[in-house]
């Protein structure tokens, strides 16, 4: 499947799921879901611009968590699925310093070294190929802007004596038929969580991409982690 088939596939997915997303991400993560978020924007540092790039923002939640600790930004939310914004809308109708834009990951429609931050939270596994992406955000964040992704760690690894995997291989798709009635939507999360990379390996991805001081760290025994990386001064080398 080529990358445009990909980012079609994926937004129809979302799309479909998009009435049942916030339910199931608290009912499935047991409500971690929401402690992840905030983590995810402790990282964030506000700067020149005043203007923060929530990437795969979906309904929206991080969008909401980064004005509630940084009330002076604009938060730009970008998703690529339509029905995942307008849902998120629905939350914001006091808050219009949250601009949702549907806009693809891989070709921003911004210009150059325009925002201080950019958070992405499990949506870089949506993304093919990553390295689009990457060049993309590298683009137009600020210099020595961040880049704060929260993802799930690799499915590969055993965790918890191997009852997480179980869960989610067997346990969560099941759950997700059952409520979305979308059979495909969280065999696909499964699946990608199982074939992402592990965080060592995302980091190294990262540093190729030409991001420094790239460091990272697992909540909830591994289930996710956070990685942070920030675009170098111009003219400077690259370094970990």
């Amino acid at each position: 499947m080529n990358p445009s088939e990909h980012g079609k596939r994926v937004s129809g997915l979302f799309d479909n799921i998009a009435g049942w997303y916030d339910f199931l991400n608290h009912f499935l993560s047991a409500g971690l879901d929401l402690y992840w978020r905030r983590r995810l924007v402790r990282t964030v540092r506000p700067g020149p611009t005043g203007t923060i790039l929530d990437l795969a923002a979906g309904t929206l939640d991080v969008s909401r968590e980064i004005l509630r600790q940084h009330p002076r930004s604009q938060v730009l939310a970008m998703d690529f699925s339509r029905a995942m914004l307008c849902r998120g809308k629905t939350k914001i109708s006091h808050q219009p310093a949250i601009m949702p834009i549907q806009a693809d990951g891989r070709s921003l429609p911004l210009p150059d070294a325009c925002v201080d931050t950019v958070t992405i939270a499990f949506g870089i596994r949506n993304i093919l190929p990553r390295a689009d992406a990457y060049r993309e955000i590298l683009r137009v964040l600020a210099p020595q802007g961040r880049l704060c992704i929260l993802e799930f760690g690799t499915g590969q690894a055993r965790i918890w004596q191997g009852l997480y995997n179980f869960y989610l291989g067997k346990v969560l798709p099941l759950i997700g038929r059952f409520f979305s009635r979308n059979p495909s939507a969280y065999q696909y999360l499964a699946d990608t969580i199982r074939a992402f990379p592990d965080a060592r390996t995302l980091a190294s991805e990262l540093r190729d991409a030409g991001f420094e001081s790239v460091a990272y760290q697992g909540l909830s025994s591994g289930i996710v982690y956070i990685h942070v990386g920030q675009k170098q001064l111009p003219g400077q080398e690259a370094r970990a």
